[in-house]
């Protein structure tokens, strides 16, 4: 142990936090790694597709990953400067196989090798059914398509997904979470939202009738604002889909991007948790719109963290990044969000919680404000360097030269 972290753990002793309780909780926190982050979200099909869905990453910086073992490699990079033991979020574009099959012919064994190498990485994954840059999700509506031959095709990509991400689970060990998100929306006002979203939960009950052993995967549900080209209506809206999850008992995803800018998406989770027993949170930091930039260790994180460790929601919480930025290093860009993620946790971790729950009981509120602004000045930076050095990963300077080195290394990609 260095000597700024034994006196930082004498300080917050002095508090009543325990420190070495907070350091040996976050290293049991998993964290689940966006693989699209890696590429632009371009994904490996055998095949061209168009973008759509709001989905968009922007800029040109040189390391693109241009096929599944490089990017598989900038995982394994940006997992060994991330203190702790994460896992993998992959999205069914993201195949491995030298075969092309269309997005409802899609198996389990198109995917075998990204198991593979998460059991001998020691890592779990998490699914994503892929329902955009499709020709056939060129009008925005996919599950809630009028034509019904549309909606069996992408019913049919979905019920494929959910088998595989079963199949990932039970091989693994470690339940995967298969998260639904369709861009279905309107980008000039409907006169019949209803319709739409009675079809949108036809297909999902005919997507999701089969059932699978929940300890080798988990449904969840996505809803979203808007997006660029369905700015009028979002079909599967937060209303839709918090009912939804309530009557299907799935696991609610609330993705911050994906509400309004003046939202306190972190307010949700004390709601929510009334009505759901699990919720996936995916973590980014919107600007103007979904644009998905890599997250910073502000006030939005920090709330979101602190919600989680006060109302005791970790244990049915799934954390997963979403964002996507071109403009700067893909590995970079890993390193810094889950890192941020994990420092907003071990924060939240290490404030004095009984005392600022006690102070609001009594309806002390100047109490409370009182101790929220000293608890600031804490010396939370010296607990953060000891959990990096207990798990040999790099901080400070060592970590932006390691960062460096990378970039440099895949600078020369196409």
């Amino acid at each position: 142990m260095s000597r700024s972290y034994d006196i930082a753990k004498e300080v917050f002793a002095d508090w009543g936090v325990d420190t070495e309780a907070a350091l040996a909780r976050i290293a049991t926190i998993p964290i689940s790694v966006h693989c699209w982050q890696g590429d632009d979200v371009a994904g490996f099909e055998k095949k061209s597709g168009t973008s759509g869905g709001g989905i968009q990453a922007t800029g040109n910086h040189p390391g693109r990953a241009r096929s599944p073992d490089e990017l598989r490699a900038d995982l394994e990079f940006a997992y060994a400067q991330i203190p702790g033991k994460h896992r993998l979020n992959l999205h069914a574009c993201y195949l491995d196989t030298d075969e092309s099959p269309d997005r409802d012919a899609i198996e389990y064994r198109h995917f075998a090798p990204w198991v593979d190498w998460a059991r001998d990485q020691g890592i779990g994954i998490d699914f994503n059914p892929t329902f955009f840059a499709h020709a056939k999700a060129d009008d925005n509506l996919t599950l809630a398509h009028p034509d019904a031959g549309i909606r069996d095709f992408w019913i049919e990509h979905g019920r494929r997904t959910r088998e595989i991400a079963a199949r990932i689970g039970a091989a693994l060990g470690s339940a995967a979470v298969n998260n639904i998100w369709v861009p279905d929306g309107y980008k000039d006002i409907p006169v019949d939202r209803m319709a739409a979203r009675r079809r949108l939960e036809a297909s999902l009950d005919a997507m999701t009738a089969e059932s699978h052993d929940r300890a080798h995967m988990r449904d969840a549900v996505e809803s979203k604002l808007f997006g660029i080209g369905v700015e009028a209506c979002t079909v599967g809206s937060h209303e839709f889909y918090l009912g939804y999850a309530i009557r299907k008992d799935m696991v609610l995803c609330l993705d911050m991007g994906h509400f309004h800018p003046t939202e306190n998406v972190a307010d949700k989770l004390s709601s929510v948790a009334l009505s759901v027993d699990e919720i996936l949170l995916h973590v980014s930091r919107p600007m103007r719109w979904d644009s998905d930039h890599v997250i910073l260790l502000g006030d939005d994180i920090l709330s979101m963290a602190q919600e989680l460790v006060f109302a005791d929601l970790l244990g049915r919480t799934h954390i997963g990044l979403d964002f996507f930025d071109a403009t700067i290093s893909r590995t970079a860009a890993w390193v810094i969000g889950t890192r941020n993620m994990q420092k907003a946790l071990l924060r939240a971790l290490l404030l004095p919680q009984a005392r600022l729950k006690a102070a609001e009981e009594r309806l002390d509120h100047t109490a409370r404000l009182l101790l929220t602004e000293e608890v600031k000045d804490l010396p939370f930076a010296a607990v953060w360097a000891e959990f990096c050095a207990r798990q040999d990963r790099p901080t400070g300077q060592a970590l932006i030269g390691e960062l460096d080195r990378y970039q440099a290394a895949v600078a020369s990609r196409g």
